[in-house]
């Protein structure tokens, strides 16, 4: 076998098995699969694992912005009916701090239980003004909590009716931005608190600065990497007892910090909430990329806040046949202490357009003020996220209340919180190295056929050119031999002498000479 010969041999079995191993590979999935099984094993809540702590402190800054709806007619609004006329001011901008307090296994293991604690700064560089300072005129929600409380007793309510007069309570109040969120005494409330216990005083966010909402146990994922966050009990709940549905009062999906990985676009992801009193629900929008990282964005869909009639499956959520609102609305009264709070989307997006015609001052816009997840769909971490919800107040009649007597139902806007997030460098950085290393072991078997195509490449020029070379062989036509030195024309044979000597053996001596010009 000749050296050419053997070289074709090595570079096409060298090709063929490159492409058999790469091709079946390739079909076998063998990497990706072990690739997605390693992730699966890593992404769970155990000590060790490689997101349990960032899990417990989340390195990325998160950001609380209020933003209040400061009312400019209320006497007009009052006295004469006029539409409601707001102004919108903010951001006031907090550094939002979370940690998992008091971390422990349970249930051999399976199982984890924390406290979810939050804290604020104020960053007055991100801040219209100072909180301290500046006064915002909104409903007095206390007198309205107050009288929503008692009116089913006619000689209460107008009892409570003196008081807010002798006190000067009205159906609005001009209070700091400071007061609003983190707490003011209210003369109101603390007469009551004469003859009832009830808390003397009132914020937004009240207790809320360094406090925790109750216990948490989630499920770790190591069973089921689908359960990976999801919370199995609140406060020690499996269910909530606030609606009037077993679908309702479900606590389904995670608590917002925490997403399976291998996400799909067709799935929808649930996440509970405390400060709403339910689960949501969001659906996938569209493909984004975050700091390089590509994401999933998602978003809760208008059928979460949709009415009954929209949503038959949002019946539940009506505290009562009479008070179940419309589109865009959940009354949140059952888990306020009675209290008349109404929660939407800021500026009642997504919602009916009679909620935005009744207030002057509301323009929904959905940059501005829909939520949205984006997700990284193999690692489910968190790359951008962005909560956007409004406390609003139901204005209404009620008996025992003079000062209420010419109002209309009207849901009125109080304040509407931004809480942001975005991916911080270094941990960018370190889910950017992650996805590269899935996407390398994972299409390993294509760099496998890779090769094979390419020593394929390489077989076929080889064949071809010693294809050619053996035609131009069979093809080339000798005419002399091989062994002539110079041209037929320039030699001739003449004899060594005069006379040829002979050989007894070998014959006649020839002596070749160079061919002598004739002479003239």
């Amino acid at each position: 076998m000749t050296r050419r010969s053997c070289t074709l041999y090595a570079v096409g079995v060298i090709c063929g098995t490159l492409l058999v191993v790469g091709i079946g590979l390739l079909v076998s999935q063998v990497f990706r699969t072990f690739m997605h099984n390693r992730l699966k094993k890593e992404i769970v809540l155990v000590e060790g694992s490689r997101v349990f702590e960032s899990w417990k402190s989340p390195p990325p800054p998160v950001y609380m912005e209020y933003f209040f709806f400061n009312v400019t007619n209320v006497n007009e609004f009052l006295e004469r009916g006029a539409k409601p006329v707001v102004k919108q001011i903010g951001p006031y901008t907090y550094r939002e701090y979370r940690t998992k307090d008091n971390v422990s296994m349970v249930e051999n293991g399976e199982k984890v239980s924390a406290y979810n604690t939050k804290s604020f700064v104020f960053l007055r560089e991100k801040s219209v003004g100072d909180p301290a300072v500046d006064n915002i005129t909104t409903v007095n929600i206390p007198a309205w909590a107050v009288m929503n409380e008692l009116k089913g007793s006619f000689w209460k309510a107008s009892m409570v009716s003196v008081w807010m007069n002798s006190l000067g309570s009205g159906l609005f109040t001009t209070r700091t931005v400071d007061e609003l969120l983190w707490g003011y005494d209210d003369p109101l409330l603390a007469r009551i608190a004469s003859i009832k216990t009830v808390e003397k005083v009132f914020g937004l966010m009240y207790k809320k600065n360094g406090s925790h909402s109750g216990e948490f146990v989630y499920h770790t994922g190591e069973q089921n990497y689908m359960d990976y966050g999801h919370v199995e009990t609140w406060k020690g709940q499996r269910k909530l007892d606030f609606w009037t549905s077993n679908q309702s009062n479900s606590i389904n999906g995670s608590d917002g910090s925490a997403f399976h990985p291998f996400l799909d676009k067709n799935e929808r992801i649930y996440i509970f909430t405390p400060d709403l009193c339910r689960s949501i629900y969001m659906e996938f929008e569209k493909d984004v990329e975050v700091k390089g990282i590509p994401a999933y964005r998602f978003t809760p869909p208008r059928s979460v806040l949709a009415s009954k009639e929209e949503n038959p499956a949002n019946e539940g959520f009506c505290v009562t046949p009479k008070e179940c609102l419309g589109t865009g609305l959940l009354k949140v009264s059952p888990c306020r202490k009675g209290a008349p709070v109404v929660a939407s989307f800021p500026h009642f997006y997504l919602g009916e357009e009679k909620y935005v015609a009744a207030i002057e001052g509301m323009s929904p816009k959905r940059e501005h003020h829909q939520t949205y997840l984006d997700l990284n769909p193999t690692t489910g971490v968190i790359v951008r996220a962005n909560k956007r919800a409004q406390i609003n107040i139901l204005l209404s009649r009620i008996s025992g209340f003079p000062k209420t007597r010419d109002l209309n139902d009207t849901i009125f806007p109080v304040m509407f919180i931004n809480e942001t997030v975005v991916i911080d460098d270094a941990s960018a950085a370190r889910v950017l190295k992650l996805l590269l290393i899935v996407t390398l072991v994972s299409n390993f078997p294509l760099l496998i056929v890779g090769l094979g195509a390419i020593m394929l490449a390489i077989l076929i020029i080889l064949l071809y050119r010693a294809h050619k070379q053996k035609n131009e062989v069979k093809h080339t036509v000798f005419t002399k031999p091989l062994y002539a030195t110079s041209n037929e024309e320039d030699t001739s044979y003449s004899a060594v002498s005069d006379k040829e000597k002979e050989d007894p053996q070998n014959g006649t001596y020839i002596g070749l000479t160079a061919k002598s010009e004739p002479q003239e």
